[in-house]
């Protein structure tokens, strides 16, 4: 692309106000994806639903987004960049003010699905519009600090969330301050956003729109009812059922949009003969890895919870470290592209993760080993966030950048997805296990702190009689009677001893199943190195044919 098609260097300051309005809004759209969580409980309270219904406020905003990606990726490339944005950031807005103003349940989740479609589309505008109107040369540098609020927030909205609603005692505010944000977002988005599209001839594919849209929301709805048994659940017809329709349509999908596509006049909604592009579809398997090493951040809380002992309303602050160094990592990643290419920053994006997210069960065993183990997964995360994918999806293209990111994003939304449910079966099955480790462990761990406390005469003999009851099987001491057991003992230090026993197998448990959950987080970043390699060739290819062509 020639230098003159860019507009960085005839107006800078106009491109600056651009990254800061796309900065904002990214930060605002993706802040808003985890900042509900700590307010789940309180929603639920106000509008007196159970936790399973509740979870439609998280659910149904997950199936916005991804209807939302890929539909916004194509809308932006050929209506305008400053267009859509301006459209998505009302949405969100509107949304917002509805679910905060919402009389009732019904509202709230009606609310929830328009905020979705709404901030879903936001980053995938920020980065297509940054890949046409900046000079190549700077493009991974502006891509790395978009990725770095796009992490930083995803991490931090828990947090920021907790903190409103300690502050305010109201979970209306988590929603409401989105309001004055999207109204400064809009003004300033008319006066000072350049428009940028990628025009097309012919008519809008509103057939595919649609198809796409139903597809699209078979295939996230299968996914979110897949529990912690999960070859199991595949036996449901909510999990089987939507699953096959998803697989039905995305085939008739794509029949009719590759007719589509030959017809002189068509523009079918997703450009298929990007698809069918093998270095682009290992772009996406890459984009999809990379979504579910992020899905492992969900289970930091839990983890220095059950694990590390810190107590539960401080726990989410614990992912601080993490997210400022993801944020350092998103904008190292945008300078190693630029100086070492994409496939590089990927490659030693997945180096950096596996060894954080290996350091997390080989190594942490306290609060100062973990923040190191943290820092280093965070940073590994951060550098793939940003600039390579996108630099990477969008090469080699020179119209459709929107919807090339739009299904990049999908397919990490996916990974972000299935994920949490392979994680949260390492932990359903350790916990299941429990029961043989108060048979084999606490024995050993109960006569090693009873031998450090020095417990008294008195104590030692409630011990005995408990040691006696239990030889002659009137007592096991297993999952499910250790609390009965600890509630009968009379003597408080002996109690005290034997809690502190209990508490340790408990322990034990939860570091067997976190140890798996980040075992396989960093055999997802060994994976991304895998497929990166396997990237190689085909961007030489794609990089011959170009020469052939010029």
């Amino acid at each position: 692309m020639a230098p003159e098609q860019f507009v960085t260097k005839k107006r800078p300051a106009s491109h600056a106000w651009a990254m800061l309005l796309f900065s904002i809004g990214v930060f605002m759209a993706q802040l808003d994806n985890g900042i509900i969580s700590s307010a789940l409980t309180t929603i639920n309270r106000h509008f007196d639903v159970t936790a399973n219904w509740g979870a439609w406020g998280i659910t149904l905003y997950t199936l916005g987004l991804s209807i939302s990606l890929p539909i916004v990726g194509k809308l932006s490339d050929r209506y305008g960049r400053k267009k859509l944005f301006i459209v998505e950031v009302l949405l969100f807005g509107v949304g917002s003010l509805m679910v905060a103003l919402s009389p009732t349940f019904g509202l709230y989740l009606a609310a929830r699905f328009i905020q979705a479609l709404g901030g879903g589309g936001i980053f995938i505008i920020g980065s297509s519009h940054i890949l046409s109107t900046v000079e190549p040369e700077k493009q991974a540098k502006y891509l790395g600090l978009l990725g770095a609020m796009n992490g930083v927030a995803a991490v931090l909205g828990p947090n920021i969330g907790a903190f409103l609603l300690d502050w305010t005692g109201s979970w209306h505010v988590l929603f409401l301050i989105n309001v004055p944000i999207a109204v400064f977002l809009i003004a300033m988005g008319l006066v000072k956003l350049r428009e940028s599209a990628d025009p097309s001839p012919g008519r809008l594919d509103l057939a595919g729109i649609v198809v796409l849209s139903l597809a699209v929301l078979s295939l996230m709805y299968g996914l979110t009812n897949i529990d912690t048994d999960f070859w199991a659940s595949f036996g449901r017809a909510e999990v089987s059922g939507f699953l096959g329709a998803a697989v039905a349509l995305f085939a008739v999908l794509y029949v009719y949009e590759s007719k589509l596509e030959r017809k002189e006049s068509g523009n079918p909604i997703l450009p298929m003969g990007l698809i069918r592009q093998p270095r682009y579809l290992t772009v996406l398997l890459i984009g999809m890895l990379s979504g579910g090493m992020l899905a492992a951040m969900i289970f930091i809380p839990g983890l220095v919870e059950n694990v590390l002992g810190i107590p539960a309303e401080k726990s989410g602050y614990w992912m601080t470290p993490l997210a400022l160094a993801s944020g350092v990592g998103a904008g190292m990643g945008g300078a190693l592209v630029a100086k070492r290419g994409p496939v590089f920053a990927v490659i030693l994006s997945g180096v950096v993760a596996a060894a954080g997210f290996a350091l997390i069960p080989l190594w942490t065993e306290v609060k100062w080993q973990f923040i190191v183990s943290s820092m280093v997964a965070g940073a590994g995360m951060g550098i793939i966030l940003g600039a390579p994918l996108n630099i990477l999806a969008t090469e080699g293209i020179r119209a459709n950048k929107g919807t090339a990111l739009a299904s990049l994003s999908l397919l990490r939304q996916v990974g972000m997805t299935i994920a949490p449910t392979i994680y949260a079966g390492f932990l359903a099955r350790s916990f299941n296990k429990i029961g043989d480790l108060f048979a084999t462990k606490f024995p050993g761990i109960l006569q090693e702190n009873v031998e450090r406390a020095n417990l008294p005469p008195e104590a030692l003999a409630e011990l005995s009689e408990i040691g006696r009851r239990m030889a002659s099987g009137a007592e096991t001491v297993d999952a499910g009677h250790a609390g009965e057991i600890i509630a009968s003992i009379q003597h408080p230090a002996l109690r005290e001893v034997v809690e502190a026993s209990a508490a340790e197998i408990t322990r034990m448990a939860a570091q067997n199943g976190y140890g798996g959950i980040y075992w396989a987080a960093a055999a997802m970043g060994v994976l991304t190195i895998v497929v990166a390699v396997v990237l190689i060739p085909l961007r030489k290819k794609l990089a011959e044919r170009e020469t052939s062509h010029a």
